[in-house]
């Protein structure tokens, strides 16, 4: 993944905690059998935070870090106006990586640490678009 600024000179501690909560989502599909196969797709300013296969399975997944559940859990931070920025983006990478008789799927984890060792809530199917 090329940054336009690299991570080690970003400003704020909250998006170097993002980045390695979603490696270390990445490490926790990749021990139950998934595949990555993009972090940080991006489609113009928006990305998805992980690409994961299992088979013919595909799941575009949203990390969500939370040091604590007073304003919501994580996968209650993912909103009408975000989910269809994902979809779109998905859209970008089924077009030119998806394979025949893929399936699809939109899947929130939650993480209580950027490193991993907290509570790991995975959400799969998340919600369905409208163009399944």
């Amino acid at each position: 993944m090329a940054y336009r600024i690299p991570p080690s000179e970003w400003q704020d501690p909250r998006h170097r905690a993002g980045l390695e909560a979603e490696v270390a989502a990445g490490r926790w599909l990749a021990s139950r059998g998934w595949r990555i196969e993009a972090h940080r797709w991006t489609l113009g300013r928006h990305d998805l935070d992980l690409i994961a296969r299992r088979a013919d399975l595909v799941a575009f997944i949203e990390v969500k870090l939370r040091r604590h559940t007073t304003c919501g859990a994580g996968v209650e931070a993912v909103g009408r106006r975000k989910r269809s920025a994902i979809e779109r983006t998905a859209w970008s990478w089924i077009l030119l990586h998806g394979r025949s008789g893929d399936r699809y799927r939109f899947d929130v984890i939650s993480l209580e640490r950027p490193d991993g060792l907290g509570r790991v809530e995975h959400l799969e199917d998340a919600w369905r678009p409208g163009w399944r």
